[in-house]
């Protein structure tokens, strides 16, 4: 199990309370493990801590104006492969096939391509096999990590642990093909309203705020 997998979704989960009390075992996870380089690790410091301490509902707010209201910052992987086409339907009947080959059922509200679900799953794999699959998406990874640092977003952060992750499998070609595609702006309603005039996938688990996962046979989730 590589607990830096799980440790970076729930930096990148909804902030609630619990995810403010999991914290210090984020940190101290990422850190135990040095399965990303230690000064990147370090580099979550500042995120772990205001999602430990800060004001939740601000914290909150900012979670939805990045991920869910700027469709170009959608978590959900797919999107960005695919968008609302009929291939992504199929990607992801595929991918819950996958999940459920290695005892893994969704639990949560959520569709499986939300890269937190995705990195839960991770954990329980092998590193070769984890790091094989997370580099598949490794275009989609660092194509977010350049948006949210030309927004100066906090979260570029957990980003640069990602893509330290799938070094191997970067794909410059890819990646560029992906960044010439428009950014939306979430305080355009107009054009937000058009971007999602049809409605998103639904195939799977409805979506939920608080994305988790958990194996087959209830065991306990830990995040």
């Amino acid at each position: 199990m590589a607990y830096t997998y799980r440790a970076l979704a729930a930096l990148l989960s909804y902030p609630t309370q619990d995810t403010a009390a999991l914290m210090p075992a984020v940190m101290e996870a990422l850190r135990a493990e040095a399965l990303a380089p230690p000064e990147l690790v370090e580099g979550l410091s500042p995120l772990a801590d205001e999602l430990e301490t800060g004001d939740l509902y601000e914290l909150q707010a900012r979670y939805v104006d990045l991920f869910d209201r700027t469709r170009s910052l959608s978590l959900q992987l797919y999107e960005h492969v695919h968008g609302e086409s009929r291939d992504r339907g199929q990607a992801m009947v595929e991918l819950l096939k996958l999940y459920s080959a290695h005892g893994l059922e969704l639990t949560a509200k959520e569709l499986p391509d939300h890269l937190p679900v995705f990195l839960e799953f991770l954990s329980e794999l092998p590193e070769a096999e984890a790091a094989a699959l997370l580099g598949q998406a490794a275009h989609v990874i660092e194509a977010l990590r350049e948006r949210l640092e030309k927004r100066g977003a906090i979260y570029a952060r957990v980003f640069d642990a990602l893509v330290a992750l799938v070094e191997a499998y970067r794909d410059s070609q890819a990646l560029a093909a992906l960044l010439q595609e428009p950014e939306d702006n979430p305080d355009d309603l107009e054009a937000l309203d058009r971007a999602w005039a049809e409605e998103q996938v639904t195939f799977g688990p409805e979506r939920g705020d608080c994305p988790q996962a958990a194996r087959a046979g209830n065991k306990e989730h830990v995040a």
